[in-house]
């Protein structure tokens, strides 16, 4: 499920914004985040897109672009700082996506 929040931007308008570079690796980030359950919901911001359970905001996932890699804040509980990851285009993938994983299935 593709949900629109907050500011009414697509990700369409979104990743025209998104270098080059790093484009294909966002898209198979964005694309893992949203397969590992229907219900997730893409909120899609100025800089970056945040991913959450439910609609009270249970953020797992934050990523945002640069130059030359991905930012991906990720939420386990709402009461501790995010984890910080940076991941570039020719990184391994399958780390990050049992992370992702895990956070989705921990955060309430």
């Amino acid at each position: 499920m593709e949900g629109l929040i907050g500011t009414g931007r697509t990700y369409d308008d979104f990743q025209r914004q998104i270098p080059e570079p790093v484009k294909p690796l966002f898209d198979k980030l964005r694309t893992y985040c949203l397969s590992l359950d229907e219900k997730v919901i893409e909120d899609v911001r100025m800089h970056r897109i945040v991913f959450c359970k439910t609609m009270a905001f249970r953020w797992f996932a934050d990523l945002e672009p640069t130059q030359s890699s991905i930012i991906i804040k990720i939420q386990k509980e709402r009461k501790t700082e995010p984890k910080v990851l940076e991941v570039i285009p020719e990184q391994e993938l399958a780390e990050i996506k049992s992370i992702l994983k895990d956070a989705f299935r921990t955060i309430r």
